[in-house]
């Protein structure tokens, strides 16, 4: 097949990572052409956020992230900071606002955020192709070549910005482990992360009446802890603490839940048994955190009759409960639900300053695609922005 185009750069992949890749290419006088199988660009940021795309976070740094490299990420992220992009959403005045946690959102949409990147793309006189999936891609030691139904592309660097493999029914697939594994580039185990986790039937039958129910926790697993919300589900836990907590659990593991760690639990049962022993526990619990949870709590450590009834030794083990309430997941939703992929394009293989794989020239992988992963809250596009931006300096 003859060759129909050639450029300097061809990205493969339309989201975040990618456009923001094409716009530091561009900047730099490189001739870009974008790709993507889908009619649209940068779809998980139009869903990210609840529409509202938590874009970044003004804490992001490597502690932040999961790698089996943990410094990998150090290079880029410090080259291209929550403040660098927050200086590019001001000067296309998108209001913004900061939620807990360092966590920033438009406050209208997130088209906000894709419009500005393809204005900026624009800008740099980057090309975008959609509905346009990609065949065979070959490589003959000067130059890529590209097969498209369009015809074949030749260009002397390509970019894999085709993220993981979570949220199929947005178009991920594993397509950037396949070229990574068709050159050579080794590839890490790859699973769901900040995913909801399933529990077993008799779990769930025993927590009837439970799901929709949220409630404050410390969730832990190991040394691992996030303190936030998390949510009974109809198939298991859910919320921002068990999303976060997934990330660093294994099928089967234990996790741990602290409810509502603000409370000394022991001190208020104490209190209102003095105030008035004649209180049943369960409306004392209720006070402080769900009815429905109250009730579970009490039923299944067989707590009955008022607080001036109960001997120590089950308030003690009722407060435990409280403190260290256990489960074992069988297993996580997994990609279906997943908001990111952990693991991907094994990191020895890429350099940390530019992205590109060390032992192919001219071949680069960024975002969600590589072995970096951010916790909840704005850190994996700000990952995608940082290692975008790395790779459009160097190709």
């Amino acid at each position: 097949m003859d060759v129909a185009e050639r450029r300097d750069v061809v990205i493969i992949g339309a989201g975040a990572a990618g456009m923001m890749c094409a716009i530091e290419a561009g900047r730099r006088g490189r001739r870009v052409l974008v790709l993507d199988h889908a009619k649209a660009p940068g779809e998980k940021i139009r869903i990210s956020g609840g529409g509202r795309c938590n874009f970044t976070n003004i804490h992001a740094g490597p502690k932040n992230f999961l790698s089996t490299n943990p410094h990998f990420a150090k290079s880029a992220l410090a080259r291209y900071t929550p403040r660098d992009f927050l200086d590019l959403v001001e000067r296309h005045r998108i209001a913004w606002h900061e939620k807990t946690l360092g966590q920033l959102f438009c406050d209208n949409s997130a088209r906000d955020i894709i419009a500005m990147l393809l204005a900026e793309m624009k800008a740099a006189g980057a090309d975008l192709r959609l509905s346009t999936p990609v065949g065979d891609i070959s490589h003959d030691g000067h130059s890529f070549r590209i097969a498209t139904e369009h015809g074949l592309i030749e260009a002397a660097s390509l970019v894999i910005a085709t993220g993981g493999k979570s949220i199929p029914k947005m178009g991920a697939t594993g397509f950037a482990y396949r070229i990574a594994e068709q050159f050579g580039v080794p590839v890490t185990d790859t699973r769901a992360g900040l995913v909801p986790l399933m529990l077993d039937p008799a779990t769930l039958a025993a927590h009837d009446g439970l799901p929709g129910v949220a409630v404050d926790v410390i969730a832990r697993h190991g040394k691992t802890e996030f303190s936030e919300a998390a949510l009974f589900t109809h198939r298991g836990l859910s919320g921002p603490a068990i999303l976060q907590i997934s990330s660093y659990w294994r099928e089967g593991e234990e996790i741990s839940l602290h409810i509502r760690p603000d409370l000394d639990f022991a001190a208020v049962i104490a209190a209102a048994r003095k105030q008035n022993g004649r209180q049943a526990v369960q409306t004392v619990l209720a006070e402080h955190i769900p009815k429905k949870l109250a009730q579970l709590l009490v039923t299944e450590l067989a707590i009955d009759g008022t607080l001036a009834e109960q001997p120590g030794k089950r308030i003690e083990a009722l407060v435990q409960k409280l403190r260290d309430w256990r489960f074992r997941p069988p297993g996580s939703e997994g990609y279906r639900t997943a908001e990111v992929t952990l693991g991907g394009v094994d990191t020895a293989a890429l350099d940390s300053r530019s992205m590109a794989a060390k032992a192919v020239p001219g071949l680069y992988f960024v975002g969600e695609a590589v072995d970096v992963t951010g916790w909840l809250g704005g850190y994996n596009f700000q990952w995608a922005w940082a290692s975008g931006h790395a790779a459009g300096q160097d190709v």
